[in-house]
């Protein structure tokens, strides 16, 4: 599992990747964030230091299920990853499984102090091997927050993601070029990730306030609530 989290007022973050026995592993990216002076801790290492600093630690079975279990064996045998939300062009998705929208939880959030912060957390692609690691625990690919711009959240094939760096860039976009939350997140989702074919979103929230959530696969478990207590779920395209 990999994890990260950071703080827009300050630019600190904190993040764990390839974990196995961590409860919670966004708790220990707050961890690494708050008492210690690295950003990102991997594997063994990173479960010692959540377990020095009293985290919850479980054995693998915790995470067990029956239905996951079935569906990586699935994968497995036809030799393919398995993403996190339905792609009509099948070749992300096992057709033998109807609901595939399982692995990346993120979430983007401003105060009414103007704070923003973003935090990732995933199991990562289904059957994914020799210790892959994606986007969600890379500052700037897969999660990014600065107070003067935006937080930002993303799931998708964290490849590609990588590749175009898309949530410091949907940053930078706002900073550089004035551009607003929505041109800015509209063009790094539905133009430069999908001029490399790339599948995925993001969720993002700009020091306004303002929302957007765009994607590039059939649909996005997504939502949100405002200060009025307003909230709206959303699954596919609008």
């Amino acid at each position: 599992m990999d994890a990260a989290i950071m703080n827009g007022a300050n630019k600190k973050c904190g993040a764990v990747a390839g974990v196995r026995t961590i409860k919670n592993p966004v708790s220990a990216a707050r961890m690494v964030m708050d008492n210690s002076d690295h950003v990102l801790l991997s594997q063994r290492g990173a479960e010692q230091f959540a377990a020095e600093h009293g985290l919850t630690m479980v054995d693998t079975s915790y995470f067990y299920t029956q239905y996951r279990w079935d569906q990586l064996q699935k994968a497995i045998a036809k030799d393919t990853i398995e993403l996190d939300h339905s792609d009509t062009t099948g070749y992300y998705q096992n057709d033998d499984i109807p609901d595939n929208k399982f692995g990346t939880v993120g979430c983007v959030a401003l105060d009414k102090f103007g704070n923003l912060a973003a935090a990732t957390s995933t199991g990562g692609i289904t059957n994914k091997k020799y210790n892959r690691i994606g986007d969600s625990p890379l500052i700037g690919c897969g999660t990014y927050a600065d107070n003067k711009t935006c937080a930002i959240s993303c799931t998708g094939k964290g490849e590609d993601f990588i590749r175009i760096v898309a949530a410091y860039d949907i940053a930078a976009l706002m900073k550089y070029k004035s551009l607003s939350l929505k041109a800015s997140t509209d063009y790094v989702i539905l133009t430069k990730l999908k001029q490399i074919k790339g599948r995925g979103g993001c969720i993002a929230i700009d020091k306004a306030g303002h929302i957007a959530m765009p994607f590039t696969t059939e649909g996005m478990f997504r939502g949100y609530i405002d200060t009025q207590g307003k909230l709206k779920v959303l699954i596919y395209k609008l």
